[in-house]
């Protein structure tokens, strides 16, 4: 090959044009790589492997088995840009293999396209035209014959066998009774040497660098014609194939280029660098196949990276389909496993524990229920011919769907396309509905007319003088064959300037206004994404080397900025590594070329912002409609209407004489001297290796200065994650060896996942802590929480599906933790020992504590199970893995799972992940990291099943009564609800309910009636606890209830605090790694007036500290995401709360003690005040600026009445959080307190050192109370119930 055909390979049309088909000196040879699927088959299955043989499968009929194609010819010989790599090629131009058809069955070329994905994911297109060529080998003929005579021999003694999986499905729909019609349809499937004609399948193959789809179908085409045309070409088929290999170019951008074919000429065109990267497969095709609906949800599948399974019969249909999806992803990529046309051989690959997007042929009568696949909690199912999808569960619909929707169809119906698909009524789909029947006899009883008849049908229809001259035809015995040129595909000229097909340039207009619909779609998404874009190195050789550790986006502050319906999807797309991808292409063109996607993208971005300067409703949801699609398709039409650029015409070649001879509808053996190399005097060839030779330097120039480039490579694919290694996977070599190394790459890459994952969850849980340390991000948000768990509930189920034996069900994990119940769970008494919850071992004071909750594998699964609102197994495997995660035992059950290695063996294959030990106990070792962090992830989404409750009051024996005679109620509430009043049973102390989920528990409310003689009770404090969860809540209290007794209280308001479990436990039995340290707590504050807090009074400075943070505590929870802020209540009443540190200010230096009288409260100091500011006359005697004082009375005199007037039996103190609480949320206490300190009652109530009698004090509390004021404080019901304003 000359050097001008190696250096200008880059730039040419197109690299290879290959023949497939038979060879006929090796003649019939069983398909090797068929024989190793049916060996993958018989190992899955558990058969012997031996009897897995697809060349002697006495079963199927000979022209319906799997026989070795080879590759005959291919020119050039190879390239350096694109080596030829022969098994790929051949495989996924004959995906089946040869086929073979006798002159009754039907005959028609189809056409098909692939690609491959090489290593560094650069593609390379193949185009395939597959058409029926006379067998004229007496020895394939008469091999075929032997294995027909074998196939009758072993058939004899069954006439209704059928001989095929397609004959199975058809003979079983014909009528049982209809003996004939079996009979007939089992003999034409013979075959014999003196009766028929033998036909096998050639393909004709060019490979492209770019998806020129439809001018290589027409080139293709065209040769075709040449070939079954009576009359021979005008030059021989070399001259056009020389021509298309080498002097073709590839347009230039923003071109268009016309060719010559056989018949006629042909156009192309390519997008300039500011516009949509180049796409020919139909739109138009794709929305016809699934209509808008299912496509959009497809597309959401694959940009969040899910499994996407293509299911048709029609190989171009998986193409066209997969091809257009990825299309739309602009500006992202598809970063997985990307095999649009699966080959039968590769069948195993949909083991993959990875994202992929791949299509399987379907075999006709095979219905979706027969189909057994690995694995399908994760997979997006696409049955195109049957216009129906199978979705994941849990998945987040795309932003403005309806609207997205609707744009869309406004665009199709322009140009008369159904939004809703046309399957049924294209001719596509027609052809499609027949292809069951093609393989079967033309017989009269079922109306099917030969290909000969059926083609002279549609020829002469309708008219008159074409019926003559059939007749005339026949009379004489010519056969008349199709005519495709009439009324067919002839270049048409309007008005002297379009020159491509209407329907072609149709085609072109709806594809580009299409994209971008979705294209705008990303650029109103992410039009500001740049602001969060984390540019944290300084040269791209650290950037590289660091890339794994370093947090490039930050993805918190970005959400907070997005419209909220937004979130579900954007939460979950921001982790894909299509958006890391993207993200990591933006931070590394500081450094070198933009990528031409991101390129195209920003240039959109800052064209908004140009015309709009600051982008309108860029962060509401509001949907906005492309407005440059007339402008984009009008590009498209000026290139196709005035051709930039035409090709040389196709020239005779120097043959030899001899060469080139035409033999109708037999291929020519091509001269291999004139096709090996290009002419050496191409003007664009050389101008082309000029500038290549440039980029060479400058390339040679960037390596010196910079890194090597090969370890530039490595350094990028390890920086990138999981998914880029595996894109497609290697056709050259299937033996098993090859396979296992495949698994083994899958096993790394998932504990690779796993520690990555994990490591993630545990940084972003951590916060402050985790900065500090150097592991970016500060805070997480629940959102982004919810989708890391829902991420590792994926990544755990792929991790189950790895390997599998026997699929049962669509959960992998469910499965097996069934399986494993089924087996162990009559010996669960003796086999698992309990485990216990720590805190609750320790007793209190009156010796009653909370019993001890049982824990246990099992026990978790009957409470998956006994939630009737999960419905299907990939539901009840995640809730388990929450449920376990939330009770820090995920590891533990997991480990206890597989300790029982016989089952594993049974159900897994010996590659599979968990059958590899040291990763397997890597694996739970991440998990267990997980302990060291607390999560909600089972509460916070199960937010309405019944959850069981236990609640236990526990008494101060040594100062009271243990039972109170009078009637207790209690009455619990969460984040999520509350329980209403539910009564104690009399002399117990322990209570079991059932409720809605309450979420976190926040406040208990307990209180009795007075009655009986022992009424008056000392509470220690209330334990509640989730029986399902094991979270324990303690809502201390150390407060008496009763008349005549403390503040007279017969209902006191508890706040809770979850109890976390200790690290001096037995952790050894509990398998829980120690909690992290907590700093070190301050001293408990207890009520002044309580009979522990009397003698242990705070002083000045440990109050304003209080206050203080308190006021701190609450500042930070309103600068926090709304959904992120917890409980409120809690930091108004509990132990650090507002109210507690306000009650200790206006203690201080209080006179409450009296001898030989009851206790004076502040409540009472407040009601002497309202009585005071009633008195209107005082009040304008002693106070300046009357009326606006006067007001503020008013208002704390009506807010302090209706405290007193609720029906509630609170006590005094009570009604003083009640007011606390009330001035907070309303406003008012920054008016209160001065009115308070000028009411003279206070000379005589407070001592003169008090801390309400300083006015400096006072003044700071106001300024710090000013604070809380500027927040919308939202009381829980709780706190307000019964108190009317």
């Amino acid at each position: 090959m000359s050097a001008t055909g190696l250096g200008t390979a880059p730039c040419r049309f197109a690299h290879y044009f290959v023949v497939c088909g038979i060879d006929t000196e090796t003649g019939l040879e069983p398909d090797e790589l068929a024989a190793l699927y049916q060996w993958l088959e018989a190992d899955l299955h558990g058969r012997s492997q031996d009897a897995a043989n697809a060349g002697e499968n006495f079963e199927q009929s000979p022209l319906r088995r799997t026989f070795k194609s080879k590759v005959l010819a291919h020119f050039p010989e190879t390239i350096e840009w694109n080596p030829f790599d022969q098994d790929a090629v051949n495989m996924l131009c004959m995906p089946k293999g040869l086929s073979f058809r006798t002159q009754v069955d039907n005959r028609e070329s189809q056409f098909h396209s692939y690609l491959i994905t090489r290593e560094d994911g650069s593609r390379t297109y193949g185009f395939v035209l597959t058409f029926y060529e006379e067998v004229t080998s007496k020895q394939i003929c008469t091999a075929m014959q032997t294995l027909y005579q074998m196939h009758h021999a072993e058939h004899s003694g069954s006439v209704c066998a059928s001989s095929s999986c397609s004959m199975d499905s058809l003979a079983s729909s014909l009528d049982e009774g209809d003996a004939t019609s079996l009979n007939k349809l089992h003999c034409c499937s013979s075959y014999n040497m003196s009766r028929d004609t033998l036909y096998v399948s050639k393909a004709l193959c060019l490979i492209t660098p770019l998806p020129f789809m439809q001018a290589c179908r027409k080139f293709l085409t065209q040769l075709h014609r040449a070939v079954s045309s009576q009359q021979p070409p005008p030059l021989p088929l070399e001259s056009y194939i020389h021509n298309i290999l080498y002097e073709v170019p590839l347009p230039p951008p923003g071109r268009s280029l016309k060719f010559h074919g056989v018949y006629e000429p042909i156009v192309c065109q390519r997008p300039s660098p500011s516009e949509l990267p180049l796409a020919d497969y139909s739109l138009k095709q794709v929305f016809e196949l699934l209509g808008v609906e299912n496509l959009v949800q497809v597309f959401t599948c694959v940009l969040l990276e899910m499994q996407i399974l293509l299911y048709s019969q029609d190989y171009q249909r998986l193409m066209t389909v997969a091809e257009g999806i990825t299309t739309l992803l602009f500006p992202f990529q598809w970063q997985h496993v990307y095999v649009p046309i699966l080959p039968a051989s590769l069948l195993h690959f949909l083991d993959a524990p990875v994202p992929y997007l791949m299509g399987l042929q379907s075999k006709e009568g095979t219905d979706r229920s027969k189909l057994e696949l690995p694995q399908e909690a994760n997979l997006c199912f696409v049955d195109i011919d049957n216009h129906f999808i199978e979705l994941p569960e849990d998945f987040p619909q795309f932003p403005n769907k309806l609207e997205f929707i609707q744009e869309i169809s406004a665009v199709l119906l322009q140009f008369g396309i159904p939004p809703e698909g046309s399957l049924h009524s294209s001719e596509s789909t027609t052809q499609l509905k027949s292809l069951a029947l093609h393989d079967l006899v033309s017989d009269k009883k079922n109306g099917n007319l030969p290909g000969d008849a059926l083609a002279v049908f549609e020829l002469l229809q309708g008219n008159a003088t074409l019926e003559r001259l059939q007749a005339l035809a026949k009379r004489t015995g010519v056969t008349v064959g199709r005519v495709p040129t009439l009324g067919g595909n002839m270049v048409k000229e309007k008005d002297g300037r379009l020159q491509c097909e209407e329907e072609e340039l149709r085609d072109a207009t709806l594809n580009v206004q299409v994209r971008e619909v979705f294209a705008n779609r990303f650029s109103q998404m992410f039009a500001d994404y740049e602001a969060f874009v984390i540019q944290s190195a300084t040269d791209l050789e650290s950037w590289l080397t660091n890339r794994e550790q370093m947090h490039n986006f930050d993805k918190a502050s970005f959400l907070s900025d997005q419209p909220e319906p937004y979130l579900p999807f954007l939460s979950h797309f921001i982790e894909t590594q299509m958006f890391a991808t993207f993200i990591d292409n933006k931070i590394m063109s500081q450094w070198e070329d933009k990528e031409p996607l991101l390129k195209v993208f920003d240039s959109r971005i800052e064209k908004m912002r140009l015309y709009n300067v600051r982008i309108p409703n860029l962060c509401s949801s509001n949907y906005q409609k492309s407005t440059i699609l007339k402008e984009s398709a009008q590009s498209i039409e000026q290139r196709l209407m005035k051709i930039d650029h035409t090709a040389v015409h196709p020239h005779l070649l120097d043959m030899k004489i001899g060469q080139g001879k035409y033999e109708q509808g037999f291929f020519p053996k091509l001269q291999a001297d004139v096709l090996a190399a290009g002419p050496t005097n191409n003007k664009w060839a050389s101008r082309t290796g000029t500038a290549q030779r440039r980029k060479d330097r400058l390339r040679q120039h960037s390596e010196h200065l910079g890194l090597d480039n090969d370890l530039r490579e490595k350094y990028m694919q390890e920086a990138r994650s999981l998914g880029k290694n595996l894109r497609q996977p290697k056709l050259s070599d299937l033996s098993p060896a090859v396979i296992a190394q495949t698994n083994w790459k899958f096993v790394e890459g998932l504990l690779k996942e796993c520690r990555m994952k994990t490591k993630r969850m545990l940084v972003e849980k951590m916060g402050r802590e985790a900065v500090e340390l150097g592991h970016g991000e500060a805070n997480i948000t629940g959102l982004e929480e919810n989708t890391l768990i829902a991420s590792l509930c994926d990544l755990m189920e792929r991790i189950w599906s790895h390997g599998l034996q026997v699929k049962q069900g669509k959960s992998a994990l469910w499965s097996h933790l069934l399986q494993y119940q089924e087996r162990e769970e009559k010996l669960e008494q003796t086999a698992v020992s309990p485990v216990l919850l720590g805190p609750e071992r320790r007793k209190s004071e009156t010796g009653l504590t909370m019993p001890f909750l049982r824990v246990s594998l099992f026990q978790d699964m009957r409470h998956i199970q006994n939630v009737s609102e999960i419905k299907t197994d990939v539901g009840r495997a995640r809730g388990w893995i929450r449920l376990s995660l939330e009770k820090k035992l995920l590891s533990q059950h997991l480990k206890q799972l597989l300790s029982n290695q016989a089952l594993t063996k049974k159900l897994y294959k010996r590659y599979a992940f968990l059958r590899c030990e040291e990763e397997k106990e890597q694996f739970l070792y991440h998990l267990l990291t997980l302990n060291t962090v607390d999560y909600f992830c089972f509460t916070s989404v199960f937010t309405t099943i019944m959850i069981p409750y236990r609640a236990v009051i526990i008494p101060i024996k040594k100062l009271s009564n243990a039972i109170t005679t009078s009637n207790p109620w209690v009455s619990v509430s969460g984040e999520l609800g509350d329980s209403g009043v539910m009564q104690i049973p009399k002399n117990l102390l322990e209570m079991t309910f059932d409720c809605q989920n309450l979420g976190k528990l926040t406040t208990a409310q307990i209180g009795h009636d007075n009655s009986g003689l022992l009424a008056k009770w000392l509470v220690d404090c209330v334990m509640v606890r989730n029986e399902i969860t094991g979270h324990t809540y303690k809502f201390p209290c150390g407060r008496w209830l009763g008349k005549g007794v403390d503040d007279g209280s017969l209902e006191r308001i508890l706040i809770g605090e979850l109890i976390i479990p200790c690290a001096d436990e037995d952790l050894s039995k509990q398998c829980r790694t120690p909690p992290l340290q907590r700093s070190p707590a301050q001293t408990r504050r207890i009520s002044i007036t309580s009979p522990a807090g009397r003698n242990s009074k705070p002083n000045a400075v440990q109050i304003q500290e209080a206050i203080g943070e308190a006021v701190n505590n609450i500042v930070k929870h309103f600068h926090k995401p709304e959904k992120e802020r917890g409980s409120l209540t809690i930091l108004l009443c509990g132990e650090n709360g507002l109210v507690s540190a306000l009650e200790q200010f206006f203690h201080h230096g209080f006179k409450s003690s009296r001898i030989f009288q009851k206790n004076v409260f502040v409540w009472d100091f407040i009601e002497k005040a309202v009585a005071y500011f009633e008195m209107t006359d005082q009040i304008g005697d002693t106070v300046e600026g009357m009326e606006s004082f006067r007001s503020m009375c008013k208002i704390f005199c009506h807010y302090v009445n209706a405290i007193n007037v609720t029906p509630r039996n609170i006590g005094k103190d009570g009604k003083l959080q009640f007011l606390v609480c009330l001035g907070a949320r309303d406003h008012l206490l920054l008016q209160w307190i001065p009115l308070l300190v000028e009411c003279p009652l206070i000379t005589t109530m407070y001592e003169e050192y008090a801390l309400l009698r300083d006015h400096l004090m006072v003044n700071s509390l106001i300024r710090v109370l000013q604070t809380v004021h500027e927040f919308n404080i939202t009381l829980e019901s709780s706190l307000v119930k019964g108190i009317t304003l």
